[in-house]
């Protein structure tokens, strides 16, 4: 299965009930996600500001401290957003794979892969290391924000289509065979991650990636010839 048909198909899934439940979940989620690393972005800005001269203080530098604090915490808070949404999308892959399953792959046999704890364990682990690696890439991007913004971007690619695939993969196959499954597609695993990056810096459509993600990956490991839900498709799907 192309990824734009992938795609396409998660998004016209939005008017499921069943999809629109974790939907809205993972959205709070994804919000208070961001909000809290902004706050926290802010007060670290707040803090150096403070702790600056006696000779620079003064209602000048309180409002240039408010205004690039205010404005370095949300490009920060947008930078270690990828990185947040990864481990999100992680709690929320058994529900979502299941609406998907249900409307486009009736046939399929019951999911018996690894545990739902696997599942949990390999996309936070992925995020932590995901979050490590945006973290030591900030020196970069601020001394060469072009090389630093286009590594975060393929780091951030990666990992994003890797983690939501492996997940959704891992339902009905061990780790293993999931990540050989991965590297088989992987660049349409690839394409997702970057189209993941991408959605996540556009805002309220960033509190849509975890889901349509999963959505898209779903459809992705399932219409893949080498898997068990390929050979059907979602030719039995209702209004694909």
């Amino acid at each position: 299965m192309s990824l734009l048909r992938a795609v396409l198909l998660a998004v016209a899934q939005l008017d499921d009930p069943a999809l629109r439940r974790p939907l809205w979940r993972a959205a709070a989620l994804a919000a208070a996600a961001f909000a809290l690393l902004f706050w926290l972005a802010w007060r670290g800005a707040a803090r150096l500001a403070a702790s600056a001269p006696d000779w620079l203080a003064g209602p000048a530098l309180d409002w240039a401290a408010q205004a690039l604090g205010g404005l370095l915490a949300l490009l920060l808070a947008a930078w270690l957003f990828v990185p947040a949404v990864v481990a999100l999308a992680a709690q929320f892959a058994d529900p979502v794979a299941a609406a998907v399953e249900r409307r486009h792959y009736p046939g399929l046999p019951p999911a018996v892969g690894a545990s739902l704890a696997a599942q949990l364990g390999a996309g936070l682990r992925l995020g932590a290391r995901l979050l490590a690696l945006h973290l030591a890439l900030i020196p970069v991007a601020l001394v060469l924000p072009g090389v630093g913004a286009a590594l975060a971007f393929a780091v951030g690619a990666w990992a994003f289509g890797a983690g939501l695939f492996e997940t959704v993969a891992m339902r009905r196959m061990g780790a293993p065979a999931a990540r050989a499954e991965r590297r088989r597609q992987r660049l349409s695993v690839l394409g997702l991650g970057a189209l993941g990056v991408l959605a996540a810096a556009v805002p309220l459509l960033n509190l849509l990636v975890p889901v349509l993600g999963l959505a898209a990956a779903t459809h992705l490991l399932h219409g893949g010839a080498g898997t068990a839900g390929g050979r059907g498709g979602p030719g039995a799907s209702r209004g694909a």
